[in-house]
């Protein structure tokens, strides 16, 4: 290496640290031939260790070694293949004493290592320390536990696990020391720190020693054969260290080291790094037991690892099962999702967790601001497809993601559907900004030559400019349950996409069956109506008189129309009779209903609005109810065979005669139960006062949950109008179908209310309201694709009093603050729209 040529770790990943020409001073080398008969090498302390004279290169082993050594050695070498692990024979005896040897063959060259016996017993040793870790189930305990063990075990001062990340970068996650060590546990340090070629070292050869770092190097003898090579020294014990590992070691105080590789699945995992602050050297059988307990905790740690993997995954797959089980109950799937986003973030290891649905975000924990999510979301549709994707830089493919550094630099998105992009997204903060350095912020390093970069606290400060910017990475595992989570999801989605199709599809049937029957029944009303119009004026009839009788009975079929629609199909019969009856219910005369809680079908609750609206004016025209002190009560029952038989009967009005030719209203009352209900109708022109006997068949009634007492009552008095309106009031009438707002207009015009605006919009109306101030107004509530309501609020703004049309009856959607309003039914009745106007201007005009 040239003298002015900068150095510092990374010129390890391109120097031979395989072929050092050197071995370290505590052992020697002999390299034989492949029968290991003639010596081709040897270290240059081997004469002296040995004991041997004379020259060694070109002379048989035996003559150096004897004979029945040599024979042992080379039934060693027997047994091993090239590249192999090396054999061992501790405590072998020599001419010139004993000694602990490893042989292996690399390359067709046997390369024999010397070092003194020791007396320790590896096997012993192997089994104390692999005792007591076999029963831990516990990966963090694990490490612990190995940790103190081999520290207490083999006498370093410190000893660390060292585990490698996806960037070659470790961090020291399990740590026992000399208490008045500093600590370097938690930290991290970058990849450069252990070369590519120490990596590879570390693979081929699973423990390597440092015995003194101050470097002292025994050459080999040649460096070089006869056509140039260097010997290979990958797999020898003895191998010597790199210049500048040497002086990393002494900037940090450390005197000797020895490192045991975890290798999981054939790759490195990481290291058992022991420390010791002076040279020491540890003995053969010691390292052959520590690379026997490197062996065990490797597997061991794997099948922690596995286990671990299994319980996550199966934890994840419980809970994604309950979720499935809670969202199959439930038809909208993003609130479910919302609810319990906290359940997913424990999934993954994460710091937040965000949903993105339907262009709304909900999130948990530490994620990026939501007006970042858009542009994350659009990245997430290129780059994700149907897949999940996972980064732990997001700056590198969202460049404006470093406003949000602090908050997410790593993202793991899940879509969600097939189609929509819909995406749950697990977030993790950048790695750096969670890290302190451990150690003592005052102790300094020695500085070495090759300079600062060779300490740990400047390692510690590179790798942060390295990771700058990213986050922890995903994992496997965390893919794993990732991919397992959007299988459900979209399986979810479309099992909710397959209920939304099948439910569109019984919906369509269901539109169909009812534009079919709404078709039916105005087909009905209209060709009802059209008879009810048709009918002659009678003899003495005026028009007028028609035109009132007309109004009246198809106001009665508005209100059957309305009960029928609210009533689900049908109606009560006590509603029927009050809703009819309740307008003529004067102090002056007294009206009584008696019976039990019956509901009526559709077609019954119809046949009876007109039937009991024809017997009502007649009676207030003619009978009982036209005079003071007439009296009506109906009565009803339940027969056993279920029919419902309802009696009239007026008392106290006028004489009654029997009419002298039967009209319209008279045929209705008459024909209409037999005709439509097949029941019967019998009416009695008794003098005292008019009785009907009507019988419903039972397939027309039931009895009913009554929805106010069933006993008998009496209704109360209808408001009457006082004084007439005055003829100057300003009137604002919406309404958007035009025949019908010329309807109210001539109803108001015949008071002398002329004074009238009408608008057929929402937008029209307010227009209007910009120049014209009403004294009170008139709102269709529905009127096309929108209510009035809005209007509704500008005159309440304006304390204008107002009241609702609809011929939506109690289901009109009137907002809670506008529910005083009144609110009268579709088609207008004069007398009703001019009491509801007049109870509405009352505290105004008072």
């Amino acid at each position: 290496m040239q003298p002015d040529q900068t150095v510092d770790l990374t010129n390890c990943d391109r120097e031979p640290i395989h072929i050092p020409g050197s071995v370290q001073p505590h052992g020697c080398l002999i390299a034989c031939d492949a029968r290991a008969g003639q010596v081709l090498r040897h270290s240059r302390n081997t004469a002296e260790m040995l004991g041997l004279s004379g020259e060694i290169n070109g002379v048989p082993l035996e003559s150096l070694i004897g004979y029945e050594a040599t024979h042992t050695l080379r039934n060693a070498v027997a047994s091993l293949k090239d590249g192999g692990r090396p054999a061992l024979l501790t405590g072998f005896t020599l001419p010139t004493g004993r000694f602990d040897i490893a042989i292996h063959i690399y390359k067709a060259t046997v390369i024999i290592e010397f070092e003194p016996a020791a007396t320790a017993q590896p096997l012993q040793l192997a089994r104390t320390l692999i005792g007591r870790i076999a029963e831990l189930a516990e990966i963090d305990l694990l490490m612990r536990q190995s940790a103190r063990l081999v520290r207490g075990m083999l006498g370093y001062d410190r000893v660390m696990i060292y585990q490698f990340e996806h960037d070659g970068s470790g961090k020291v996650i399990a740590e026992a020391k000399r208490g008045d060590l500093e600590s370097f546990l938690g930290q991290y340090f970058p990849a450069s720190d252990i070369p590519q070629q120490a990596r590879i070292l570390y693979l081929q050869n699973t423990i390597r020693i440092v015995g003194d770092s101050n470097g002292f190097r025994v050459p080999i003898h040649p460096q070089f054969d006869g056509s140039g090579e260097a010997l290979d020294l990958s797999f020898a014990h003895l191998r010597s260290v790199s210049p500048i590992h040497c002086e990393y070691l002494r900037n940090m105080g450390v005197g000797a080291s020895m490192s045991v590789s975890i290798i999981l699945d054939g790759k490195l995992w990481g290291l058992i790094a022991c420390h010791h602050y002076s040279p020491h050297v540890l003995p053969m059988p010691q390292r052959v037991a520590a690379e026997m307990f490197g062996e065990f905790f490797s597997l061991h740690l794997n099948s922690l690892m596995q286990k671990r993997r299994l319980e996550t995954a199966g934890r994840a797959r419980a809970s994604i099962d309950r979720f499935l089980r809670l969202a199959s109950h439930h038809s909208d799937m993003r609130d479910v999702m919302r609810d319990h986003l906290a359940d997913f973030g424990k999934l993954i290891e994460c710091d937040g967790i965000g949903l993105w649905m339907d262009g709304s975000f909900t999130a948990l924990g530490s994620v990026p601001p939501a007006s970042a999510i858009p542009a994350l979301a659009a990245l997430m549709d290129g780059l994700a497809g149907n897949q999940i994707f996972a980064t732990h830089s997001l700056t590198q493919r969202m460049p404006q993601a470093v406003a949000f550094r602090d908050k997410a630099a790593g993202v793991l998105a899940v879509p969600l559907t097939q189609t929509h992009r819909d995406y749950l997204f697990f977030f993790r903060k950048e790695l750096v900004r969670t890290l302190n350095w451990a150690g003592n912020p005052d102790k300094s390093y020695e500085t070495g030559p090759l300079g600062d970069r060779l300490t740990p606290r400047k390692s510690f400060a590179i790798w942060k400019e390295t990771v700058d910017l990213q986050a922890q990475p995903w994992n496997d595992a965390d893919r794993e349950i990732a991919e397992v989570t959007r299988t459900a999801l979209v399986e979810i989605g479309l099992h909710h996409s397959e209920l939304m199709a099948e439910e569109r599809s019984r919906a369509d049937v269901r539109q169909r069956m009812l534009n079919e029957e709404l078709n039916h029944r105005v087909k009905n009303i209209l060709a009802l109506i059209k008879s009810l119009v048709g009918q002659p004026v009678g003899d003495g009839r005026t028009l007028q008189d028609y035109v009132a009788s007309l109004q009246g009975r198809i106001q009665a079929l508005a209100f059957a129309h309305d009960q029928v629609v609210r009533g689900d199909g049908g109606g009560m019969l006590r509603e029927l009779l009050e809703a009819e009856l309740t307008p003529y219910g004067h102090s002056a005369n007294t009206i009584q209903l008696v019976g039990p809680a019956v509901s009526l079908d559709s077609r019954a609750f119809s046949v009876m609005a007109l039937v009991l609206h024809e017997l009502a004016t007649n009676a207030a025209k003619y009978g009982a109810l036209s005079s003071a002190g007439g009296r009506l009560t109906v009565e009803w029952q339940i027969t056993e065979a279920g029919e419902c038989r309802i009696a009239w009967r007026e008392a106290g009005g006028p004489s009654v005669r029997p009419p002298t030719r039967v009209g319209f209203g008279s045929a209705l009352i008459d024909r209409s139960i037999p005709y439509d209900l097949g029941g019967r109708s019998t009416v009695t022109y008794a003098p005292t006062g008019v009785e009907g006997d009507f019988l419903l068949p039972a397939r027309h009634v039931a009895l009913a949950e009554p929805r106010a007492k069933a006993v008998k009552g009496v209704i109360a008095s209808a408001p009457v109008i006082a004084d007439p309106l005055d003829p100057a009031l300003r009137i604002l009438l919406v309404e958007d179908q035009m025949l019908i707002a010329m309807d109210v207009e001539g109803m108001l015009a015949d008071l002398g209310l002329e004074n009238v605006l009408t608008a057929a919009s929402v937008e029209d109306a307010l227009i209007k309201l910009s120049s014209f101030n009403p004294d009170v107004a008139v709102l269709d509530v529905n009127l096309g694709d929108g209510t009035s309501i809005a209007v509704a609020k500008e005159l309440s703004r304006r304390s204008v009093p107002f009241l609702f049309a609809t011929g939506y009856g109690n289901s009109a959607p009137i907002p809670e603050g506008l529910a005083a309003a009144p609110i009268i039914r579709k088609p207008y009745d004069r007398d009703q729209l001019i009491g509801a106007l007049t109870t509405i201007l009352a505290p105004v005009e008072g």
